[in-house]
């Protein structure tokens, strides 16, 4: 099973988001980008990979005494830039670098349970948004732009989840992959694990 663990915005910050992308959608090329969905928007902590199932007890308890070595963080979505002509994504203030610590954690967490921990990419806050497709080159710096100005409300942090990404499997242009919450833990509190929390549509 793909994972990753994330940081995950409530549904209001989504929402004022949504609401701030609405001009970036009649931009010229707009129609060209492959927009992510709401649901799947999060801050990965960590990429794990391919994870067999006989690594999760493990994995799953050191990632909730990495959980409660951190306290919640004060967040708020803002601004946002693009990885080159790839991708766009939207930002984040407030406790990035105390994000940046448990992302720290996470990772040796996951590395001790033998789990194969992205080591190429490091934490950065964004949201990916959109992603150009192949053959349709698309300019976003005037998306990056647009999106400069943006600055959500304040939001709290208060749980690491580890998610399951889905890959398509029905070979329909387009369709994103899908992500299912595996495991809960709170920030600063008890290590027991919560229920995972369902499917959720989208790419991020």
């Amino acid at each position: 099973m793909r994972l990753f663990a994330a940081l995950l915005p409530p549904p209001a910050a989504m929402a004022e988001l949504t609401a701030g992308l609405g001009p970036l959608y009649r931009l010229p090329g707009a129609r060209d980008l492959r927009w992510t969905a709401p649901e799947g928007w999060h801050y990965t902590l960590a990429f794990l990979g391919e994870v067999p199932d006989t690594l999760r007890p493990d994995l799953d308890e050191r990632l909730a005494r990495a959980a409660r070595r951190h306290e919640p963080c004060a967040l708020r979505i803002s601004g946002g830039g693009r990885f080159g002509d790839r991708a766009l994504w939207a930002g984040a203030e407030g406790d990035v670098r105390a994000a940046g610590a448990l992302a720290a954690t996470v990772r040796a967490a996951a590395r001790r349970a033998g789990a194969p921990v992205d080591e190429e990419h490091g934490f950065r806050a964004h949201l990916t948004l959109a992603r150009t497709s192949r053959g349709a080159p698309v300019d976003l710096r005037p998306f990056a732009a647009a999106l400069g100005g943006f600055r959500g409300a304040r939001w709290t942090a208060t749980d690491l989840s580890l998610v399951a990404s889905l890959l398509p499997r029905s070979g329909i242009p387009g369709e994103r992959s899908h992500y299912t919450v595996v495991g809960s833990w709170p920030l600063g509190g008890p290590a027991d694990a919560a229920p995972g929390r369902g499917a959720a549509g989208g790419a991020g």
